[in-house]
């Protein structure tokens, strides 16, 4: 299937590269941390044969451009030039921070038709607020002494050493490095940390709360907590999953809530 790439421009004159793939109507990809739109490639392609499906660059990343300053108001404004770009209206889906982002931007007013969103990391208790609003200041002093390495260290700190160590060695963390910098961007959209259950509240568009079966359990928590603040959400498990979760699992569940029937969103255990 033929992709089409393309650059439109934000409101504060930053360029947006984006790729869109099928027909159909508009659904938008949202990346989380140290991704690209090139990180949706393999999930917008399981998609593509039910929906136009757009991915693209966050600002700071990939082909995208950037700003002196950054605001969340700024990666919103981004969005809504992609959904202007896909006609006007669209579903979107958001991964991790990028979720918190899509929901962000719902709340905002952006016409966003539907919307789902896989494990916001949101903190549901004080010490995980208080260890994000830590990490937050730290990376921003590793950043800004031109410690990219550390600071991708410390964002993954939760990884399992083997892991991390492998990760080191291997011809990707270069490219994570290039990355690192737009790592302060994520935490602003998270604010503070704190689940936004006021903020939420007043979101009306409908919403799919996705979680893995078996990410850490604060991650189960924040998006059970996500799908109770929300009016008008359902919430799905999908068994056996991660944080990392496999693109081939996810995508049913997105075809079936984001198709005409708009169900349950697949992967069992829905509430």
């Amino acid at each position: 299937m033929d992709n089409l790439g393309g650059t439109t421009t934000s409101d504060d004159g930053t360029p947006l590269a984006y790729e869109r793939r099928g027909d159909g109507p508009p659904l938008v990809l949202v990346s989380g941390a140290l991704c690209t739109g090139a990180s949706e490639a393999r999930l917008a392609e399981l998609l593509a044969p039910h929906f136009a499906t757009y991915t693209y660059d966050r600002r700071g990343r990939g082909d995208s451009g950037d700003a002196d300053r950054y605001a969340v108001e700024h990666e919103v404004e981004d969005l809504a030039a992609v959904i202007d770009t896909a006609g006007g209206s669209a579903a979107v889906h958001g991964m991790s921070s990028g979720g918190a982002l899509a929901l962000e931007a719902a709340a905002a007013g952006l016409p966003i038709t539907r919307l789902s969103v896989y494990e916001p990391p949101y903190r549901t208790d004080p010490a995980g607020c208080e260890a994000f609003t830590a990490q937050t200041g730290r990376l921003t002093r590793l950043l800004a002494d031109g410690r990219r390495g550390d600071a991708l260290t410390l964002f993954m700190s939760e990884t399992p050493p083997p892991e991390l160590a492998g990760l080191r060695a291997s011809p990707l963390w270069p490219a994570l490095e290039a990355l690192a910098p737009t790592l302060p961007y994520d935490h602003a959209v998270l604010g503070d940390g704190r689940l936004p259950a006021e903020r939420l509240s007043t979101l009306t568009t409908r919403v799919l709360v996705i979680h893995g079966g078996a990410s850490p359990a604060w991650l189960r928590d924040t998006a059970r907590a996500v799908a109770h603040a929300l009016p008008n959400a359902r919430h799905s498990t999908l068994t056996g999953q991660t944080h990392s979760v496999a693109p081939q699992v996810l995508a049913p569940s997105l075809v079936d809530f984001f198709g005409d029937g708009g169900g349950n969103g697949g992967g069992g255990n829905g509430n």
